[in-house]
């Protein structure tokens, strides 16, 4: 696919949605991993949790409650990198031949795009699937450090290292759960970057969806505020 032929038929208004895709999708990524003190994400909220959990850990006899956490935990990880890669199995095969795409495009938007444009377009929502991948496996990953280090604390709550390697295990589910929630987005982001199929201008109004998703979830929503210890009856 030449790069002309590919950016042919695209114009400035089409650059700035991309634009704004991905400066939104990077944005939000940033400020939920770094949200003023005064409103703390849900992301960053759990993750005090997650080290409150292994320091209640180290007193815990026996251990098989925490051990089926992480597994249910590295369960969804792996879920969720096998959907990944189906969906970019199926963007794949629908990059290389859009011919049919090409016609459903033409009655819903009355706009008759080349199938290069169409290959283009298709490419971002692929972008993103192959990044929310890639952050699922390093989730899953991570988890699993996270798992080797549980089993290296003692099981003697007195021992000096008990404290300090719960606390390492911690930090590690901590990271774990970022990469997981990265991952997510990108899918939310993912399914966003289709609206560009519509135009620049459907996909700018995607991008403001997907992001009042996102943000509500983590800022706004019903489970922030019970974990809070606010009634959280009246959101979702």
């Amino acid at each position: 696919m030449n790069l002309f032929n590919a950016t042919h038929g695209l114009d400035w208004l089409d650059a700035i949605a991309v634009a704004v895709f991905l400066a939104t999708w990077l944005w939000l990524g940033w400020r939920i991993g770094h949200p003023s003190a005064a409103r703390p994400s849900v992301t960053v909220l759990m993750s005090a949790y997650r080290l409150q959990w292994m320091e209640v850990m180290v007193t815990r006899q026996p251990r098989i409650f925490d051990a089926q956490i992480v597994m249910s935990l590295r369960q969804s990880t792996s879920f969720f990198a096998s959907a990944c890669l189906l969906a970019m199995g199926g963007l794949l095969a629908m990059i290389g031949n859009v011919d049919l795409l090409g016609g459903i495009a033409l009655r819903l938007t009355s706009l008759e795009a080349s199938a290069a444009v169409l290959q283009t377009k298709l490419l971002l929502s692929l972008f993103m699937l192959g990044n929310a991948f890639l952050k699922f496996v390093w989730s899953n990953r991570v988890f699993g450090y996270c798992s080797v280090v549980m089993g290296a604390v003692p099981d003697d709550p007195e021992n000096h290292q008990a404290m300090p390697l719960a606390l390492k295990a911690g930090k590690l589910n901590g990271r774990a759960a970022m990469n997981f929630n990265a991952g997510l987005r990108s899918m939310y982001f993912a399914l966003c970057a289709l609206a560009w199929l519509g135009g620049a201008l459907v996909l700018l109004v995607g991008v403001a969806v997907t992001a009042w998703v996102v943000w509500s979830r983590e800022f706004s929503s019903a489970s922030r505020e019970i974990i809070l210890g606010r009634d959280g009856d009246t959101k979702s």
